[in-house]
């Protein structure tokens, strides 16, 4: 049976020439600052980012939470927008673990935060307030449909943290298919950024890790806090060989990505009981709501018959990745018009 998975990019497989780099590679203790692989990463991430430094973590979770535990103290604050992912899908690592307080900002459809709204909501130097230390974007934004946002969007909001005096860190984990999508550098959309995260293991393609890029003290900072959450690894350089890859071969690619994304939704608009704009998709994301009735049987022949994504509720989300050529989207539309031309109301 032919299986299309867009349940995520995190499903993609490493290539060939990942494989044989990760077999070969030069291995030493990370922890030691001693292993070649990893410390060539660390220096081609940071030069492809524009910024000084940068440290591998296990996931783009752990990047994130190191970011705001490097940047905040307990009781300090740190305003994020209420769609974001370290919010909605991180399992409030951030408080958990470091007491820092949340202050949620609301998201347009883009994933922006309006600069105006910020500024309000930075706390005043009073003791009856936690003090704000941290703004955070997200870059593609997931929960908006995979909008990107551009460099003058992120100097707006930039703008407001150097007027305060605190840091800026962006949740990148697509911030190349951003890029892509743009046509702008990549450092262009993290110039403006304390910390950006991005990760390896989603369009990229490799099967484990995502970088912190900062400042050498920001990075350090972040390093430490890697520590403490159990994230330093010894011969890392296994991982490392396969990001070097990525980061070398796989980021252009990612236009084939959102090309099959826009092929999808303009084939989804065409089903009965869909709803998509397919001027709505800017990356690889596609959101879709389904009004179709028994949702929950439409999903399940969907995953019998090896279109896998989605889900039971009436917003669904597929992901095209280097996993998904053109001829599995239109395979998967295929099975996905037979589906649901299935259960219509006769």
């Amino acid at each position: 049976m032919r299986v299309v998975d867009f349940r995520s990019d995190t499903v993609t497989l490493p290539t060939p020439e990942m494989r044989q780099a990760m077999a070969t590679a030069e291995l030493g203790d990370d922890v030691y600052g001693e292993d070649p692989s990893v410390n060539r990463l660390e220096a081609l991430a940071a030069e492809t980012l524009g910024k000084e430094a940068a440290v591998l973590v296990s996931s783009g979770t752990q990047g994130n939470l190191s970011s705001v535990l490097a940047h905040c103290g307990r009781g300090d604050e740190a305003i994020i927008g209420h769609l974001s992912h370290i919010y909605r899908s991180e399992a409030a690592g951030t408080s958990v673990l470091g007491g820092v307080a949340l202050k949620l900002v609301e998201n347009d459809e883009a994933g922006m935060l309006d600069p105006d709204v910020l500024r309000d909501a930075v706390s005043p130097p009073n003791v009856h307030f936690s003090p704000t230390k941290l703004i955070a974007l997200e870059n593609t934004h997931n929960a908006c449909g995979g909008a990107v946002l551009t460099p003058e969007d992120t100097a707006a909001v930039a703008s407001v943290a150097q007027e305060n005096g605190i840091a800026l860190h962006i949740d990148g984990a697509r911030i190349f298919n951003a890029a892509v999508s743009l046509e702008t550098p990549v450092a262009e959309l993290a110039k403006h950024a304390d910390t950006v995260t991005f990760c390896l293991s989603k369009g990229l393609s490799a099967p484990v890790g995502s970088v912190v890029c900062g400042s050498r003290e920001a990075i350090e900072n972040v390093r430490r806090w890697r520590k403490v959450l159990g994230g330093s690894m010894r011969q890392a350089g296994i991982i490392a060989a396969a990001g070097i890859v990525a980061l070398e071969t796989m980021v252009e690619r990612l236009t084939e990505d959102h090309s099959n994304a826009r092929r999808l939704a303009n084939g989804l608009a065409q089903v009965p009981g869909i709803e998509i704009d397919p001027e709505d998709v800017h990356t690889n994301l596609v959101f879709f709501n389904v009004t179709a009735e028994a949702r929950g049987d439409i999903h399940r022949r969907l995953t019998e018959l090896g279109v896998k994504g989605g889900g039971r509720g009436e917003r669904w989300r597929y992901v095209t990745h280097s996993g998904v050529s053109a001829g599995d989207v239109d395979h998967a539309l295929d099975v996905v018009e037979s589906i649901f031309r299935e259960h219509a109301p006769s």
